[in-house]
């Protein structure tokens, strides 16, 4: 186990680089054993401790000025069980290399979001979540985690082993302990065609609910300035495989809509006058295109332009009028929007505190680039998100409180009594926590 000094290199920040720490100590532990031990020494010196991942959330989730652990060490694949069809994972492995790894294996996880950064335990306690008619979130595909508790033991959580424990640390924003493996459901690699075109806003928002009928993975974006969309469509498929050629790929996936959006973004900060006219060029460079691969080359896409992200899960009923209040607001407001408006779906799951919980579940996601400021445009969209009940993504800007919270989430009680049976001392606190669930 490694222990570092908090000094000028101890300083941890995000990927956005909107949030930072210092934190009292660093502690990379190569075991469960010695992530106890921290756990522990940490009481002893009345500290608290945080879990880091990849930094990949926007808000202050995983920030301690106490204990830091970084998960590097606790990585790879455990176990692979066919027959039950899961695979168990050590906390701190990025999904790119499990998703890597089970494709090496001819699995699949069933759904996943649109990046592979993370960390499965960081994506899973955040609430991380594709686009999907009938499969969900990351964690709503778990079939069991260990979480490491206030007192340095291990708890092990499924739907028959302490269930309660395991309904909430699905999605446990770091408040319950620290994950130390998850158990995922996998099933044999498939094959999707995902079809991508341009369609105008208006008849999208007509024909929402046959769209997201019609697909089993449906998503659209929208660019501000505009009355256009592209549209992605992911179904199963028997194949045969068509990748993206390498070619096609790198000019679209690379150097449009990282190269060219990344010099598109710098001139719109410099002169955000120029915005609107870029976001009409942006919204035709992109064109119509269908091919067929494995889930994670069709899911996941690379994001090297940096950003600032708000996310809401709003009812899917009303995700028209939503997004249309959204347009008319920047529409009469002298905002200039780089970005393109990205809108997801989910079904309803069973997770205490998941954006999904007990409703069928709609995502409008509004971004800023980096070094732009952002707060008129989340905070005039963030009005309309909450006058539909929105759920604020718990890794991303929000503003919400407890006291919002326990309106929107029927089982937020459920998961703040049960925070105060396994943490009492709220070793895992930080302010975040304390804001979103209250002291």
């Amino acid at each position: 186990m490694s222990t570092t000094a908090s000094g000028k290199s101890g300083t941890w920040r995000n990927w956005a680089g909107n949030v930072t720490a210092r934190p009292v100590r660093e502690v990379t532990p190569a075991s469960v054993e010695e992530l106890s031990a921290a756990v522990r020494k940490a009481a002893e010196d009345g500290l608290t401790v945080k879990a880091v991942g990849t930094g990949h959330s926007f808000t202050a989730a995983a920030a301690t000025d106490g204990v830091l652990i970084r998960p590097q060490l606790l990585t790879g694949i455990r176990e692979i069980d066919r027959a039950a069809g899961t695979v168990t994972v050590e906390a701190g492995t990025p999904l790119k290399r499990l998703n890597v790894a089970l494709a090496r294996e001819g699995l699949s996880l069933t759904n996943m979001g649109d990046i592979m950064e993370q960390t499965v335990s960081g994506a899973t306690s955040t609430g991380t979540h594709g686009t999907g008619r009938d499969s969900a979130s990351i964690a709503a595909q778990l079939k069991g985690l260990e979480l490491m508790t206030a007192d340095g033991s291990v708890l092990t959580c499924s739907a028959e082993e302490n269930p309660d424990v395991f309904a909430a640390a699905r999605i446990g924003l770091g408040a319950l302990g620290i994950v130390t493996a998850l158990t995922f459901a996998v099933e044999p690699v498939f094959l999707l065609t995902a079809r991508e075109e341009p369609m105008p806003l208006d008849k999208v928002l007509a024909e929402f609910d046959e769209l997201r009928a019609e697909n089993e993975h449906f998503e659209f974006y929208w660019f501000p300035h505009t009355d256009s969309t592209t549209t992605k469509r992911n179904n199963r498929s028997a194949g045969p495989e068509r990748p993206v050629g390498r070619v096609s790929g790198w000019f679209e996936d690379e150097f449009l809509s990282n190269n060219v959006f990344q010099v598109a973004n710098w001139v719109g900060r410099a002169a955000p006058a120029t915005i609107p006219a870029i976001a009409g060029l942006s919204s035709r460079l992109l064109s119509a295109r269908t091919y067929t691969d494995i889930p994670y080359k069709v899911f996941t896409s690379p994001r090297r332009v940096r950003f600032l992200e708000m996310e809401y899960a709003v009812p899917r009923e009303a995700l028209p009028e939503t997004l249309r209040e959204l347009k008319a607001m920047i529409d009469r407001s002298n905002l200039r929007i780089s970005f393109p408006v990205e809108v997801r779906t989910a079904p309803a799951d069973d997770i205490t505190l998941s954006t999904a919980s007990g409703r069928d579940s709609t995502y409008i996601a509004v971004h800023m680039f980096r070094g732009t400021p952002y707060q008129a445009y989340f905070t005039a969209a963030e009005r309309i998100f909450t006058a539909h009940e929105g759920r604020p993504h718990w890794g991303k800007v929000h503003t919400r409180d407890a006291e919002y919270l326990a309106e929107v989430y029927p089982r937020f009680g459920e998961f703040t009594a049960l925070r105060d049976r396994l943490d009492p001392d709220r070793r895992f606190g930080n302010r975040y926590l304390r804001r979103v669930l209250g002291a």
